[in-house]
């Protein structure tokens, strides 16, 4: 039985991968200052998507949406320190690959390009899913009836910039998302300030309780989602939408 994506189980990966994450994250703090780069994710959110990867341990994870490298050399770190698993990446732009440490590049596949039209280059199984990319509607509906229903039920998936306020705003990407788990009656998580400052304030506080304070950057907003995808919204349908034979 998979366990819940909540607040519990995120404070257990805290305690759990305390040590690993002290030692991640001021290697970010380093990289963030050589490296110039700009962080999309903002603590908490960066530390959840590294904790719950290190717990379930994937063999592969599909990333859509790199930026500048940040969400991505989190990912790596997590998979370099469970010494298995691989990163496949998706961007319009090409700035990733030069601000990814080199220790860890050979654990990630980077593919430059609209991942509408790259559908090949999807891994055939994927066992975690990370989207950073277009924060519009249509967008979402795309992955929502093309994408998702094509991967395995049950697994952990992440969609940024849902809750930089309290309510996701009509006509975006997390506005149709919303409606979309509301139709799987699928709960989700969040760290956002505006969203949920319980969540974020008990996180806050374990944090200091396990030494965690100092910043890696100073956002502070985590308006991630997490969820775990389920099996009524999965079918045997490639990512385009034809079926498929393909086992898992």
């Amino acid at each position: 039985m998979t366990t819940a994506i909540d607040l519990a189980h995120i404070s257990e990966l805290y305690r759990t991968h305390r040590d690993d994450l002290a030692r991640v994250r001021t290697h970010m703090r380093t990289h963030q200052h050589h490296t110039a780069t700009t962080p999309r994710l903002d603590d908490l959110e960066a530390e959840i998507t590294y904790l719950l990867l290190r717990h379930n341990t994937p063999a592969t994870v599909l990333q859509i949406g790199t930026g500048h490298g940040w969400s991505t050399t989190w990912i790596l770190h997590a998979l370099h320190d469970n010494d298995t698993g691989h990163l496949h990446s998706f961007d319009t732009q090409d700035h990733t690959p030069h601000h990814i440490p080199h220790h860890l590049t050979g654990r990630w596949t980077f593919t430059h390009g609209d991942v509408r039209t790259r559908t090949d280059h999807i891994p055939t199984h994927t066992d975690h899913l990370f989207i950073d990319a277009a924060h519009h509607g249509l967008f979402a509906r795309w992955y929502l009836h093309h994408l998702l229903p094509a991967l395995p039920p049950g697994i952990p998936v992440s969609i940024h910039d849902v809750f930089h306020q309290r309510h996701a705003l009509p006509f975006t990407e997390g506005a149709v998302v919303l409606k979309w788990l509301t139709t799987h009656t699928t709960s989700f998580f969040t760290a956002s300030a505006a969203r949920a400052p319980h969540h974020h304030q008990a996180l806050t506080d374990l944090k200091k309780e396990l030494g965690l304070t100092e910043p890696v950057r100073t956002g502070h907003r985590n308006p991630t989602i997490y969820f775990r995808l389920p099996h009524s919204a999965t079918r045997r349908t490639t990512p385009t939408g034809a079926p498929t034979t393909r086992t898992r």
